[in-house]
């Protein structure tokens, strides 16, 4: 009887110890807190239903900017150009290739895109908006 009594509190104990020195020195080396904390922030976001947004790469990011500066100066050149052959057709196409690179940059940003009807300008003034909070530029 005595000795399950001490086995039942000595065993937790000695178990404590051993993973607390496998651990080492905590205060030292706050990096696994860090890790505990972005795993459990993830989890939590699964749970949620939110995918998890993970940053751009840089580069990629850049390139789509570039991309959007190119195309939206090429929309203004076909609107001051009245002199274009089929000029409304290639209004609307240069538009809709500025409204796929923006969702693709809101994705990339992490901004939501609710459905919505293809060349909405509403809709494509709200992405612009949200883009330029988020710092993009083009």
């Amino acid at each position: 009887m005595w000795a399950a009594l001490v086995i039942m509190t000595v065993l937790p104990a000695v178990a404590l110890a051993v993973v607390l020195g496998a651990l080492g020195d905590l205060d030292a080396s706050p990096h696994w807190r860090t890790h505990i904390a972005d795993r459990l922030e993830v989890a939590a976001d699964r749970l949620r239903g939110h995918a998890p947004v993970r940053p751009p790469d840089p580069f990629v990011a850049l390139r789509v900017q570039q991309r959007l500066g190119v195309v939206a100066s090429h929309v203004q050149r076909l609107e001051a150009d009245t002199t274009v052959i089929a000029r409304a057709e290639r209004i609307i196409a240069s538009q809709l290739a500025y409204d796929y690179l923006l969702e693709e940059a809101c994705s990339m940003a992490g901004v939501e895109i609710p459905p919505h009807a293809k060349g909405d300008p509403v809709e494509r003034f709200r992405e612009e908006v949200e883009l330029a909070s988020r710092g993009w530029a083009w």
